[in-house]
């Protein structure tokens, strides 16, 4: 019984590896972007290339309750915090929600500064 002769081994192909590779680059490449902190700069006006240099007006929307400026505060002491911050009814207010705060949440307070007469609401993630 002769044995039969041995094959070549074949080489095993780099593709699939480098496939694999380059989505990971790719992900990598965009997930780091998503944790950038981004500095926000508001004009005074919307015809106005002046950037915004006022009071910072932060309002963080929590389940039970509001932060000002990163500073915790009472949703009865808001309004009038926030009065000695503003020069005009019309400047900018950014409200942010925050830990698994709901939107009525968010929405009582929109309803609170509307009612008190700011007109110029910003709401972002």
């Amino acid at each position: 019984m002769e044995l039969a002769p041995p094959r070549p081994r074949r080489k095993p192909s780099l593709t699939p590896m480098i496939d694999v590779v380059f989505l990971l680059l790719v992900f990598f490449m965009l997930a780091s972007r998503f944790g950038q902190e981004m500095e926000i700069d508001l004009p005074l006006t919307a015809a106005s290339d002046t950037p915004y240099r006022g009071p910072p007006r932060l309002i963080d929307v929590m389940p039970d309750g509001v932060m000002l400026n990163g500073v915790p505060i009472g949703i009865e002491d808001l309004l009038p915090e926030l009065g000695t911050m503003m020069l005009s009814h019309t400047d900018a207010i950014i409200l942010r929600p925050r830990d698994e705060a709901d939107l009525q949440r968010v929405v009582e307070v929109m309803e609170s500064l509307a009612a008190a007469g700011y007109e110029t609401l910003v709401l972002v993630e």
